[in-house]
């Protein structure tokens, strides 16, 4: 089953912005926290701060690092105004898509440029991003600049982060690529899996010392499938107890263990794969393909990109001592985006959990094994079948208080849209009304994950939370 792909609508250039983008509504705020004490832990399948007390991730995917702009997308308006009035509606955690290949030019000390982006300080005529600029040299910060600024934005609007690599090069469209491995790039080579994980050794060590940043997603959507395509055991991702690269299970202990090297207190998040083999009838990754079999005559278990968590219960991730660090992520989408066999009936949740979600994924929080978030869900409000189901998994994630982060903030997002119109400044209403139950509140205050600052101007802090609770 394949995902299709989300097509990123052509982006205008900085000169046309230049005439739209308004004086930067920069908002005083509280002095950031700096006690480092927002660090986070599992048991069973909860997620808790470090003095014990249960956390829900609740959020939002903000894209474009993992682009060839380097940057967030919209960064051609006031992007501390946009992150304000994305903490004032309560978005307390943030998804940032990122591209080894950024990744790997920060490492090196060689920030690969921005573009698409106003900086501008000449007050009182005109001020747009003014901490994106450079005097120096009359231009635009380098990226691991800006976004060491939006990071400090981050903090002191209460918003925590969590780092997801989208894809091994700065590709609008890289989600599409199965591995985490393989792709030449324009400025760091090859990535190769050592690189893959040493990059986020490294942005772990950098940020150890800085609880905005509080997980990372190790990679973004793993896939392949065998039976009716091209593709073989060796160039799709898998999940088994083998030590193939193309393991993705395997892959990800490796890079956990390094990134828990440089910081034990974060948390990483493992998506699954697409296809999984039906291990009860003894068939695995190197059984024969079965030409046309479809169904229950097919081999394989298939599901989203990343959705398919299945291969948990047969080689569950072991970080031996720091296995309180593992959450597990699936991505889950609606028939706007594919038109799944389980959407070919009346679903209700029900069928749903009967026909996909228990076995792919929510079995791991039913059982206790370990917490979930949801890394990506969204779609269009439709009126229909897609809306039906959004509605849906948002009461599910409600009902069993599973974490998650919605697709997307961007209204450039071609199968999706997003919460953002293309002014990045009107709110779709209708689909925010959708979202708002499932950001973690409490007597009409969004709680953040920060113990100090509050959630916005709209929120308190998690210390305030447990303070009047």
């Amino acid at each position: 089953m394949k995902k299709l792909t989300r097509l990123i609508s052509s982006l205008v250039i900085a000169s046309t912005v230049i005439t739209t983008c308004s004086f930067s509504n920069i908002q005083n705020v509280k002095a950031a926290d700096t006690n480092n004490d927002d660090w986070l832990h599992c048991v069973g399948n909860k997620i808790y701060d470090m003095s014990g007390k249960e956390v829900w991730l609740t959020g939002a995917n903000w894209f474009g690092f993992n682009c060839s702009e380097n940057v967030f997308h919209g960064a051609w308006y006031d992007i501390k105004g946009i992150l304000t009035n994305v903490a004032d509606r309560g978005i307390g955690f943030l998804r940032v898509p990122i591209s080894s290949e950024l990744l790997y030019s920060w490492m090196i000390g060689k920030p690969n440029k921005v573009s698409s982006v106003t900086a501008a300080n000449n007050p009182p005529y005109y001020v747009c991003n003014p901490d994106f600029y450079d005097p120096t040299t009359n231009g635009v910060k380098n990226s691991m600049e800006i976004f060491d600024t939006i990071m400090s934005y981050c903090k002191q609007l209460g918003i925590k982060v969590m780092i997801d690599v989208h894809s091994p090069d700065a590709n609008n469209s890289g989600h599409n690529y199965p591995l985490w491995y393989g792709v030449n790039t324009p400025t760091a080579g090859v990535i190769t899996t050592d690189k893959w994980v040493d990059t986020l050794a490294w942005l772990a060590d950098k940020y150890k010392n800085d609880d905005t940043i509080l997980a990372f997603d190790l990679k973004n959507e793993p896939h392949g499938q065998r039976g009716y395509t091209a593709a073989t055991p060796t160039n799709i991702a898998k999940w088994d107890n083998s030590t193939d690269e193309n393991n993705w299970k395997y892959a990800a202990e490796k890079c956990s263990k390094a990134v828990l090297a440089k910081n034990p207190k974060l948390l990483v998040m493992i998506e699954g794969v697409e296809q999984y083999p039906k291990t009860e009838k003894g068939y695995t990754y190197d059984t024969p393909d079965i030409w046309g079999a479809t169904g229950d005559q097919s081999p394989w278990y298939g599901a989203w990109w990343g959705g398919n968590l299945r291969g948990v219960k047969d080689y569950p991730i072991n970080l031996g001592s720091l296995n309180s660090q593992i959450v597990y992520s699936p991505h889950d989408y609606g028939p706007s985006v594919y038109n799944q066999t389980w959407f070919d009936k009346d679903f209700t949740t029900q069928t749903l959990l009967d026909d996909y979600w228990y076995n792919s994924w929510a079995y791991i929080n039913d059982k206790g094994i370990a917490p979930l978030l949801i890394g990506e869900w969204g779609g269009y409000m439709d009126g229909g079948k897609n809306q039906k189901w959004m509605t849906l998994l948002r009461d599910y994630i409600v009902s069993k208080h599973i974490n998650q982060t919605f697709w997307c903030i961007n209204p450039n997002s071609g199968d999706t849209g997003g919460l953002l119109g293309n002014d990045w400044k009107t709110w779709d209403e209708a689909k925010y009304a959708l979202l708002k139950p499932a950001l973690w509140q409490s007597g009409g205050k969004f709680i953040g994950l920060d113990h100090q600052i509050p959630l916005g101007s709209n929120g308190i802090s998690l210390g305030q939370y447990y303070t009047n609770k």
